[in-house]
């Protein structure tokens, strides 16, 4: 029977469009059983079937003003929990000076034992009604998940320990020395790691003074610093209703993710919402920074702080990065780097959009004989993207990519809550999901070709480099002679800000932890969560 089966998917993928559509037509039991085989389709289909599938979203208004998200999901006896605090490693500073790392080591430690309940006991009762809790820092945002049964004999336990260690942790001494134990080994396999290295040294670089530049681990020093006073403030402070949103996705009716959503509201205490963040300040100029390191590899990273998650042209810039640093292969990075100079084996860019201004950046490793060429090569591939029209053909295909990758996002119950939970966070609408695939649809070329002239800027770039040696001059010579290209180009007019990031130096007396994360991903599933 499986010989059969593969033989018939096999068939189906070779058999044109127009004898597919006739068959199905016909509705043959053989079709039915393989409809949800993908399809090559126009753009136009996509973006129809494609509204089809998506999810229909909740908005679960509560007594309290929490907004809270919900998706039904019936077919998994399951509810996903996402409570998303606005609390991440940039308020560490908020509670007391160079105290950075301790949104994470509140995250690492939340569940060690509260007032009432010890660190085995919290593990045991979520054992025993099957359900699994965790908790992450992000730069942006301090993120609990509570996966569990959708049963209430064993739903209302989980969710009641849940809310005990977010209101009762203690955080004892004997806990953050056990952290602290564990860091010799981050510091040693961060000091072997320079592509790790580079990019904590570059968010230092770019963002200087701001709360983004410090890594969300901390450093071996800060975390030394930091009591279990300064985490249940930290607590206090920031896990509270006014800073909270709520995403649940799961086997329950809407009545139900109510009543949910309001408990876990009516038990936290109600606090402050947290305050803005401040605008980082921005470059004028190059600022290269020369990191020596022993290796016959040179690790570069090179961008500039660019825009917000909340910026119209986000998607404009999503579109364009696809096609100039994350479409495999054939992205543009990749080809001049990789596929017609063989230069390095891999090259990727990306946009790190957050609630304040968030990085864009390009990275790569070569050979250190390679290195000012390559700098030359993926420089002027930038400067290129930005000056010349973008293809029509090219960015048809991208989208076409986007809008088949689209439903990846809500592909399970645990990706669908990321989604609700970044939805939440940002103020996106409700209808986000549903509204991807017309605006995605709709962007055109000059929409994207002035997003990218108006946020990315070739001469104010901050270049991270690791490696033996670096001539400086033979670098900014090669720097101004791609520029030259550029200044002959029309751009966008916008506002040159203020320069007030002073140089930073990398303290030789306390090497940063390891970084976890780049820039905040909410949307992205780990293997854990699946």
């Amino acid at each position: 029977m499986q010989n059969i089966q593969l033989c018939l998917i096999t068939a189906l993928l070779f058999i044109p469009t127009s004898y597919a559509e006739l068959i199905d037509k016909t509705k043959t039991a053989s079709i039915e059983q393989f409809s949800s085989l993908s399809q090559l389709t126009s753009i136009q289909n996509i973006q129809e079937n494609s509204k089809l599938t998506v999810p229909h979203v909740y908005e679960l208004k509560n007594r309290f003003h929490v907004r809270s998200l919900f998706v039904e999901s019936p077919s998994l006896p399951m509810v996903d929990i996402q409570l998303t605090f606005n609390a991440g490693s940039a308020r560490d500073q908020s509670i007391g000076t160079n105290l950075y790392g301790l949104s994470n080591m509140a995250a690492q430690l939340l569940d060690e034992g509260t007032d009432h309940y010890s660190a085995q006991e919290i593990i045991s009762t979520f054992e025993s009604v099957g359900a699994k809790f965790s908790v992450s820092a992000h730069r942006d945002m301090f993120i609990v998940k509570l996966r569990t049964l959708s049963d209430p004999a064993k739903l209302e336990p989980a969710l009641d320990m849940l809310l005990e260690v977010l209101n009762h942790s203690t955080f004892k001494n004997s806990s953050i020395d056990l952290v602290l134990s564990n860091t010799a080994v981050g510091q040693k396999q961060l000091k072997e790691n320079p592509s790790r290295m580079k990019n904590i040294v570059f968010y230092r670089t770019l963002y200087g003074k701001h709360p983004y530049a410090e890594p969300i681990t901390g450093t071996q020093a800060s975390i030394k610093r930091i009591s279990p006073e300064n985490l249940v403030q930290f607590r206090q402070k920031y896990l509270v209703r006014q800073n909270l949103n709520i995403a649940i996705t799961g086997q329950l009716k809407e009545k139900e993710a109510l009543k949910l959503a309001e408990k876990i509201a009516k038990h936290l205490p109600d606090g402050e919402k947290a305050t803005s963040l401040p605008a980082p300040a921005l470059r004028s100029d190059f600022n290269i920074r020369h990191i020596p390191y022993k290796s016959s590899q040179a690790h570069i990273i090179m961008g500039e702080i660019v825009t917000t998650r909340n910026d119209p042209d986000y998607l404009a810039l999503q579109v364009a990065n696809r096609i100039f640093g994350t479409g495999g292969f054939n992205s543009i990075l990749s080809q001049e780097l990789r596929v017609k100079r063989g230069l390095t084996y891999g090259a990727y860019s990306s946009f790190g959009f957050m609630q304040a201004a968030g990085p864009f950046s390009l990275g790569y490793s070569t050979e250190q004989d390679n290195l000012l060429e390559s700098i030359q090569i993926a420089h002027r591939a930038l400067v290129n993207f930005i000056r010349e029209p973008i293809d029509e053909k090219l960015l048809q295909q991208t989208k076409l990519g986007m809008l088949r990758a689209f439903p990846n996002n809500y592909s399970s119950n645990a990706a669908i809550n990321a989604q609700l939970g970044s939805i939440g966070f940002y103020g996106l609408p409700t209808d986000y999901l549903n509204r991807y695939n017309d605006e995605l649809h709709q962007l055109t070329t000059a929409q994207v070709q002035n997003a990218i002239r108006k946020h990315l800027h070739p001469d104010r770039l901050t270049i991270i480099i690791f490696s033996e040696k670096l001539d400086k001059a033979a670098l900014n010579q090669i720097l101004q002679d791609n520029l030259n290209i550029y200044k002959n180009t029309e751009r966008s007019k916008t506002s040159t800000p203020s320069n007030a990031n002073e140089p930073y130096h990398l303290p030789k007396e306390e090497a940063p932890l390891p970084d976890s994360f780049q820039h905040d991903t909410p949307a992205l599933i780990s293997d854990n969560d699946l």
